[in-house]
C-alpha cells in the first residue's frame, strides 16, 4: 500500500485547518499542523515530507536540506523571503505564493493609516474619552488636497493606492525602478527617484517586499531628507524601516507621524514578544497594526484555499499557478 503523501502545515492562525483539509485531503493527502517557530521546531516533522504550506515560520536551508522527499514549499502569502528559495532550487522543490488575494485590503489600509493620521483621529479619540472637548486636541492638522504622495513600489497595491488617493486631489509620485515607462503616468502619476520622492511628499506609502537591497530602505539619512510634516506609512514589510532610526525621528521632529502595518521586528514570527522591547510603542503619533492589513475574511479563505490547491496541484502532477523559483528549477532539468 502506498504511504499518503505528507502535508506539513509550518504555523497558522487560523483557529483550524479545516479548509486545507477539505482541499487535500481529497487528493489522498495527510496533514500534519504544527505551530513552529523556529527551524528546530520543524526540522523532524518536514524530513519525510512531501510538501510544505508555511504561513510565520522560516523555511531555511538546513530544513531544506534535511527534507528527502519534499516537491513544494507553499507560502500563504505573497513575500517569500522567509523560504530559502534558492536552497529550494538547489534541491529540486518548487516554491509557490499567493498573488493578487487582498490587494484591495491593503490598499484601504495604507488610505485607513493615512487618513487616521493626517486628520488627528487617535488624539481626538483620546481627548474626548478624556473629557476635553477642542478642535485644538490634534492642532496641527493640514489640508490633504494639493499634497504630494510618494508611493514607493508600484505593483498592483501601490496602483490601488494611488487609485484611492487620487480621489482626494493630491499629486502622484512614485518610486519603483523595475517599472516599465509609461506604467506611473498611465495611473496618473509621475515616476521618479528616491531622493526626489522623500524631499517632496507630504506622506511616504511604502509597500515594499523585504530583500536584501529593501532592508532598512528607511533609515537615519532617508528620514532626515523628508519634510517636518510628512508622515510615513508601511503596508509592506516591517524590516524595510529602519525602528531606532524611525524613533529619533519622531521623536526629534524630523517627520510628524507613522503608521506601521508591522515593526521591524515582526512579532508574528517570533515565539515571545513584548512591546516594550521596542520604542515606538510608547509614542502618540505612532499606529501599530498587527500585520493585518491583507485581513478580511474573503482574503483569508482565498489565500488558504490557493495556497492548499498548489500544493494540491503539484502533489497531482500538475504545474502549479503560482511558482516563484519555476525557472531556475527548469535551468537545473
Amino acid at each position: 500500500m502506498t504511504a499518503r503523501p505528507k502535508v506539513v502545515i509550518t504555523d497558522y492562525d487560523y483557529g483550524d485547518v479545516e479548509i486545507e483539509r477539505s482541499i487535500l485531503e481529497p487528493v489522498g493527502a495527510e496533514i500534519v499542523a504544527l505551530q513552529a517557530k523556529s527551524e528546530d521546531d520543524l526540522i523532524e516533522a518536514a524530513r519525510d515530507c512531501d510538501a510544505i504550506m508555511n504561513q510565520y515560520a522560516r523555511v531555511g536551508a538546513r530544513t531544506i536540506r534535511a527534507m528527502e522527499n519534499c516537491k513544494v514549499i507553499a507560502r500563504y502569502g505573497v513575500g517569500v523571503d522567509i523560504v530559502d528559495v534558492a536552497a529550494a532550487a538547489e534541491k529540486g522543490i518548487l516554491v509557490t505564493n499567493v498573488r493578487d488575494y487582498c490587494t484591495e485590503e491593503v490598499a484601504d489600509h495604507a488610505i485607513s493609516l493615512w487618513l487616521a493620521l493626517a486628520r488627528g483621529l487617535f488624539p481626538y479619540d483620546r481627548a474626548t474619552h478624556r473629557g476635553i472637548w477642542r478642535w485644538q486636541s490634534a492642532a496641527p492638522l493640514h489640508r490633504l488636497r494639493g499634497q504630494t504622495v510618494g508611493i514607493v513600489s508600484f505593483g498592483k497595491i501601490g496602483q490601488a493606492i494611488a487609485a484611492r488617493a487620487a480621489s482626494f486631489g493630491v499629486r502622484i509620485v512614485v518610486c519603483d525602478p523595475y517599472l516599465a515607462p509609461g506604467v506611473a503616468e498611465a495611473h496618473g502619476a509621475r515616476q521618479v527617484d528616491k531622493a526626489e520622492l522623500l524631499r517632496i511628499s507630504d506622506v511616504v506609502m511604502m509597500q515594499v517586499p523585504m530583500t536584501a537591497e529593501t532592508r532598512h530602505f528607511l533609515s537615519e539619512a532617508e528620514f532626515r531628507a523628508m519634510k517636518p510634516t510628512a508622515l510615513v506609512i508601511n503596508t509592506g514589510r516591517g524590516p524595510t524601516i529602519d525602528n531606532k532610526a524611525l524613533y529619533r525621528a519622531l521623536t526629534e521632529g524630523w517627520i510628524a507621524g507613522a503608521g506601521l502595518d508591522d515593526p521591524e521586528e515582526e512579532p508574528a514570527k517570533r515565539g515571545g514578544w513584548n512591546p516594550a522591547d521596542n520604542p515606538i510603542f510608547s509614542l502618540q503619533n505612532v499606529i501599530v497594526t498587527p500585520h493585518a492589513a491583507y485581513y478580511s475574511e474573503e482574503s483569508i479563505r482565498a489565500a488558504r484555499e490557493i495556497a492548499a490547491s498548489e500544493v494540491a496541484r503539484v502533489l497531482t502532477g500538475q504545474p502549479p499557478r503560482n511558482p516563484v523559483n519555476a525557472a531556475a528549477l527548469a535551468l537545473r532539468a
